[in-house]
């Protein structure tokens, strides 16, 4: 199992570079998952708001403090917190803090 890692810029229209470090393939995922990775926003970085369908996605906050929306409501995540998009939602995140916002990212089909 290799990981692997990408520098994506302005993510879904966010703001700055999106690190992303893929922690399983398509070998491994086997066409169920998506997505299983770790995501670092610098400060000031964002993965835009967009919308799933036919898929769920959430993301598991490892350290720094962001602003997350999910339809529209704003919350503050850090450290421990546990975000929840389901089919037909939408969400985006903005790291808002002085250091890395970095989380993991799991979308489901």
């Amino acid at each position: 199992m290799a990981t692997s890692t990408k520098v994506l810029d302005f993510l879904k229209g966010g703001k700055g570079p999106v690190i992303i470090k893929y922690l399983l393939g398509d070998n491994e995922l086997k066409g169920k998952c998506e997505l299983y990775a770790e995501i670092t926003l610098k400060p000031g970085c964002s993965i835009g708001y967009h919308e799933h369908t036919n898929e769920i996605e959430t993301y598991y906050i490892i350290s720094g403090e962001g602003e997350y929306t999910n339809n529209e409501v704003l919350t503050i995540v850090k450290a421990g917190d546990v975000t929840f998009t389901s089919s037909g939602n939408g969400h985006g995140i903005e790291n808002i803090g002085n250091s890395d916002l970095v989380f993991i990212a799991l979308i489901i089909k």
